[in-house]
């Protein structure tokens, strides 16, 4: 993921996705390398790239809604903006190590 602006939401925008699930996958989107980046303006707008692991996810409009919500809910952070792309498209090599060695505690193979 990249993250440019102001560092200091760097934590807690972390902290947010990691707290949104693909119902389908049990790991959440940030270790599944779903967010592409995040951009926190100067004026704090809040500005993300996602994208889902299928064009035919079931939760194409729940998951960025959600998001959106969750970021939204930080505390000195004023607009957030959730832009689903798809290009790249995700493929399983943007799965974090931590949401590899989780899947594998699952008796998943990614």
């Amino acid at each position: 993921m990249i993250f440019e602006g102001d560092t200091a939401f760097r934590e807690p925008v972390v902290a947010a996705l990691k707290t949104v699930y693909d119902p389908e996958i049990p790991v959440d989107i940030y270790e599944l390398g779903l967010i592409y980046g995040v951009r926190v303006a100067e004026d704090r707008n809040v500005r993300v790239e996602m994208t889902l692991t299928s064009p035919a996810c079931p939760s194409a409009e729940a998951m960025p809604l959600e998001v959106k919500e969750k970021i939204a809910a930080i505390q000195g952070l004023e607009q957030v903006n959730v832009d689903v792309v798809w290009d790249p498209p995700w493929t399983s090599d943007r799965i974090t190590p931590e949401g590899r060695a989780r899947l594998r505690g699952l008796g998943v193979s990614a």
